[in-house]
């Protein structure tokens, strides 16, 4: 049974941090009537540095462009990243519907608002040039990440991201999301909505502020998240990174079974 909504955002298909493998695995086991793309889905300021664009990242676009094809309604909420194709809002691209932002009823009958959520950034909204050395020191912690997990797969499979902790450990980057989850949810209260659906700042969570319904669907670089609608209405935050870990300790485990079961086995015919 297909589920109602996915909301995903913050893939940045283009850079060498995008985790597409994950993201195709995800498309293919879910099905669900609406799909939005809460923004950056593509990231154009770093195609425009050096071009990097591997299979995996056209198996997401054809993912994409098959479930429209086959039905699921796509919404496209273009962010900062892939704000080229703001200039294309209104129009239909491959079956799917650009939008500046939306107004999304839930099964239970709230009212959300859609937005990726830059222009509730104070940085991207008043200085545009420190956003993006922003993204250029952003950027190298994200080409540290696999180089430092190559080196973490000698004793441990679990995915480790280092421009995730940082972000954790500093300070200011901590209050930054606190006060753009508060700044975003005033918003949606002051225009009559009981939610927020976003993404932009690569922080998943779903939690109440101020009596509204904040949701941020998180990204596909460093927690590989998405927000799921059920036909009751029910929001749920999907970790596939997490799912994929568990799934890969459940296999290691059952090889190390099957292993220890060959030797008892060999050891009972001697």
């Amino acid at each position: 049974m297909s589920d109602r909504t996915i909301f995903l955002s913050d893939v940045h298909l283009g850079t060498r941090g995008c985790r597409a493998h994950l993201l195709v695995d995800f498309l293919e086991k879910h099905d669900a009537r609406t799909l939005y793309l809460v923004g950056d889905i593509v990231d154009g300021w770093r195609l425009k540095r050096g071009w990097h664009w591997p299979e995996d990242h056209n198996a997401v676009i054809r993912a994409i462009l098959e479930k429209a094809r086959s039905g699921t309604r796509v919404i496209f909420i273009p962010g900062n990243h892939d704000e080229v194709f703001r200039d294309y809002i209104g129009l239909h691209l491959g079956g799917i519907e650009l939008k500046r932002s939306d107004t999304f009823l839930s099964a239970s009958g709230k009212r959300y608002l859609v937005t990726h959520g830059d222009e509730f950034d104070a940085v991207m909204a008043n200085a545009r040039w420190l956003a993006m050395l922003g993204d250029r020191a952003y950027a190298t912690l994200i080409w540290l990440n696999p180089k430092i997990n190559a080196v973490r797969r000698l004793w441990s499979h679990r995915y480790w991201s280092l421009s995730k902790w940082s972000k954790q450990q500093v300070k200011q980057a901590v209050n930054f999301i606190g006060q753009y989850e508060a700044v975003l949810a005033e918003s949606a209260r002051q225009q009559g909505y009981q939610g927020v659906i976003c993404g932009h700042i690569h922080h998943a969570e779903i939690r109440r502020i101020g009596g509204i319904h904040y949701i941020n669907t998180g990204d596909w670089v460093e927690s590989c998240t998405a927000v799921i609608e059920n036909h009751a209405g029910e929001m749920r935050l999907v970790d596939w990174e997490a799912r994929a870990n568990r799934h890969r300790l459940l296999e290691r485990r059952r090889a190390r079974a099957a292993s220890a079961a060959r030797a008892l086995t060999g050891q009972d015919l001697q």
